[in-house]
């Protein structure tokens, strides 16, 4: 069965036990200020707390542990810096007896340089006294070898002049005899091809005083012709006709084979032959 206290709507859907709670606060606000607007001229008075002097405090174990760790540390700092410091000053002691001893060792060093210098300077003297009085030995030693060498050579130039004068003097007199004898081998072969060719040549009848035709002829080493231009015609075909005739009729030419062949190629590799009919009457 629904009761009027069940049927109470709640206020913006906030349960009632809620809207009770805040409706009695607001209440005892108002009661609060109504008490302060009442009591303008009383102020409040601060109660001071009593203050409790002990006579014994009973010490925390803890924090005396504490406190002796904390000694025992600071002791041990101070220990241990006064420790670095003697290390500290035996290490500077140490310092300084290793900077005297190498003071002390670079002096001596320096003695022992000084006084090696003064020898090796000794010495040096001494070496470029030997060394100049070598020198001036292996001067006059060179000296008197290269006027030898100048005598030798000079002897040597006279005779090498003179024996080149006797070679060019038998060199030339051989080049003459060789000329000589070329010259004659040539004259004699030349001799004997104009021959053989003159006996072979027939005159045409239209042959004439004056006429002149020169054959250029190309020879082998063994006499024969190889071909043969007319460079030089006479003016008559049949007069040139018959030079050709006769060069043809009357080679081979033996002769040539028993030149040297430096002779023959200077001389008859090439041969011109001129053809006058200058023994005939008209």
């Amino acid at each position: 069965m629904n009761t009027p206290l069940n049927n109470l709507v709640i206020y913006n859907g906030y349960p009632l036990s809620i809207v009770i709670a805040l409706v009695i606060h607001i209440m005892i606000f108002l009661t609060l200020l109504y008490l302060q607007s009442a009591s303008e001229a009383q102020s409040l008075e601060l109660v001071q707390p009593t203050v409790i002097k002990a006579l014994f405090i009973d010490e925390n174990p803890q924090l005396r542990n504490q406190q002796l760790r904390e000694q025992r540390r600071v002791e041990q700092r101070r220990v241990e810096q006064q420790r670095r410091q003697e290390q500290q000053r035996q290490e500077a002691e140490r310092l300084e007896r290793e900077a005297q001893q190498q003071r002390e060792a670079e002096q001596q060093r320096l003695a022992r340089e000084q006084a090696a210098l003064r020898e090796r300077e000794e010495l040096e003297r001494l070496r470029e006294r030997a060394e100049r009085e070598e020198q001036e030995r292996l001067e006059a030693e060179s000296q008197r070898r290269r006027q030898q060498e100048i005598a030798a050579e000079q002897e040597r130039s006279r005779q090498q002049e003179a024996q080149r004068r006797r070679q060019q003097e038998l060199a030339e007199a051989s080049a003459a005899e060789a000329a000589r004898t070329e010259f004659e081998l040539v004259q004699s072969a030349t001799a004997l091809i104009q021959q053989a060719v003159q006996e072979t040549w027939s005159r045409p009848p239209s042959a004439r005083n004056g006429m002149r035709a020169v054959l250029q002829i190309r020879m082998l080493p063994t006499g024969e012709v190889l071909d043969a231009v007319i460079t030089q015609s006479s003016g008559d075909p049949a007069f040139d006709r018959s030079a050709e005739n006769a060069l043809y009729r009357a080679a081979p030419f033996r002769e040539l084979q028993s030149l040297p062949i430096n002779v023959f190629n200077a001389n008859f590799r090439s041969l011109s032959l001129i053809f006058e009919p200058e023994d005939l009457l008209n």
